[in-house]
């Protein structure tokens, strides 16, 4: 990711990804899908043939969730499954959550080829809208754990307090799997 100079970056202005396409900011506190985009990007050139990205990359993900799921989004329903197989060899809960083309306007800009943040609700599916927009066509699913990497309820039983390692063995199950494809 470039500004194009040393310059703090703020509202308003334009960026371009390493992949070149131009993001509008809008929101300053929305850096880590710009971050997760130039990896996407990487992946893309590197000729991946599927990608999954996992991140704790929202609040919105923990206020439709909580801390006990993972939220996740694709394009793809083949390689959705396979990571949902892999949830459930895990033993960990994910959610398909959806990116309805009826969201694709909230994402558009008029100055640039996409905007890193939108309205203040659907935070989640739109920060996965924005995600897609660099997975150049291939199987994609974005897992956003914010809400299940780390536990603060004393009220839910059935996690511990602390970090869970959420995703993790999903990844590990994932591989597994595609490798037996």
């Amino acid at each position: 990711m470039s500004s194009g100079s040393s310059r703090p970056i703020k509202p308003g202005d334009v960026v371009t990804g390493s992949g070149g396409k131009t993001i509008e900011i809008i929101n300053t506190d929305a850096e880590g899908r710009l971050i997760l985009s130039d990896g996407i990007t990487y992946a893309v050139n590197e000729g991946a043939t599927h990608i999954v990205d996992i991140a704790t990359l929202t609040g919105s993900i923990m206020r439709t969730l909580g801390p006990l799921a993972i939220g996740a989004f694709g394009n793809d329903q083949g390689l959705m499954d396979l990571v949902r197989r892999a949830a459930d060899l895990a033993g960990e809960r994910i959610w398909e959550l959806p990116t309805w083309a009826d969201y694709d306007g909230l994402i558009e800009s008029e100055i640039a080829d996409i905007k890193n943040s939108t309205v203040p609700w659907a935070g989640a599916t739109t920060a996965a809208l924005f995600l897609r927009e660099f997975v150049d066509g291939r199987p994609w699913v974005h897992l956003d754990i914010a809400g299940s990497a780390w536990q603060d309820a004393s009220e839910l039983k059935t996690v511990p307090k602390g970090p869970t390692g959420s995703g993790v063995r999903v990844m590990a199950h994932l591989a597994q799997l595609l490798a037996g494809h």
